[in-house]
């Protein structure tokens, strides 16, 4: 039975967006269990899918909040 982690950040998938969308998160169950069916042969009903959101504040890039990355990489 694989289990599969999705981790997304919560800033969305477009302009105006905070989340990633019901219909984007069932995209992506469908596009990754299919995947694996694919790949390994493994069924879709013993394919768990587990996405997570993480929020903008808990995640860096360069050594920075990711925030102040990109003020900084914008300012530059």
């Amino acid at each position: 039975m694989p289990i599969v982690t999705i981790q997304v950040t919560r800033e969305g998938s477009g302009p105006g967006r905070s989340s990633v969308t019901q219909e984007e998160k069932a995209r992506l169950i469908a596009g990754a269990s299919q995947l694996l069916l694919d790949v390994l042969n493994k069924p879709l009903e013993a394919t768990f899918i587990v996405i997570e959101e993480v929020e903008l504040d808990n995640w860096g890039w360069g050594g920075l909040p990711v925030p102040e990355y990109r003020k900084r990489r914008a300012a530059s």
